[in-house]
């Protein structure tokens, strides 16, 4: 019994941290090996060392404007989450807004956020709220959408169940149909994680002054393409670190829904 936990702790630790990384090793591989066989030169593709060596001549800076972006994502990932949940409970529970109210939400997340980024400097000012701004109109949609749909998904023998039970609505929300739909919310909120990266960077762009936003515009201009690779660097390695954040939490709180789903 104890080797068998043993294997299967293994074989877990394999699946969830040792294919990943052999993923990553592998890309880099391929990266590495094209910028030799086709004799790539590093402005236009630099290889891995060059990236590293790019970080190494200025790590405090590219630090310090990495920790930038990451308040910025979480900070408006924060906000559409809390903002999104609340609202996909309200549409929820009261259909008639739900009708009133939707149309009017996919209209507005159907404009291009690019365009509407110029405007938000225009109407919040320079800063960093209109690039929280920014990570909040990205990330709050699919939140929504995915929080509606685990909401509207529970299965009629439960609210039967509960129903026979005399449980009230708001029993019958909290113990049903939240429980219920955080499979579905979680994957809103794995898409939400890299769509709040990118709203970042779109603010930084638009606003070059902090953040790895900036640092891949000023590189650019000088024509630093390893400096620039090695914040992209940065911001891989910060979405995916944020996109197994929300997995570890999803785990930690919805423990039986891998036990469902398979």
């Amino acid at each position: 019994m104890a080797a068998e936990k043993v294997i299967s702790r293994s074989s877990h630790v394999w699946s969830n941290v040792g294919l990943p990384l052999l993923g990553a090793v592998l890309a880099i591989a391929l990266w590495w090996l094209a910028t030799i066989v086709f004799s790539i030169e590093p402005f236009f593709l630099p290889a891995p060392p060059d990236v590293v060596d790019a970080f190494l001549r200025m790590p405090d800076y590219l630090l310090r404007e990495t920790w930038v972006t990451l308040m910025e994502t979480i900070t408006g990932f924060g906000i559409a989450t809390v903002g999104g949940l609340i609202l996909a409970i309200v549409l929820a529970a009261y259909r008639p807004i739900e009708r009133m109210t939707l149309p009017l939400i996919a209209g507005i997340n159907a404009v291009p956020k690019v365009a509407l980024a110029p405007l938000l400097l225009v109407w919040i000012g320079f800063g960093t709220e209109p690039k929280i701004v920014m990570v909040v109109l990205l990330c709050f949609f699919p939140i929504l959408v995915s929080a509606m749909a685990g909401l509207s998904s529970t299965p009629s023998d439960l609210g039967e169940l509960s129903n026979s039970l005399a449980a009230s609505w708001w029993q019958t929300f909290v113990k049903v149909r939240l429980p219920w739909a955080l499979p579905q919310v979680f994957v809103g909120l794995k898409v939400a994680t890299s769509l709040a990266i990118v709203g970042a960077i779109i603010g930084e762009v638009i606003q070059p002054d902090r953040g790895l936003g900036s640092v891949v515009v000023s590189s650019g201009q000088t024509a630093d393409t390893p400096l620039a690779f090695a914040a992209l660097t940065l911001l891989a390695i910060m979405g995916g670190a944020l996109f197994y954040l929300v997995g570890a939490l999803e785990r930690l709180l919805v423990p039986w829904a891998r036990a469902i789903s398979s």
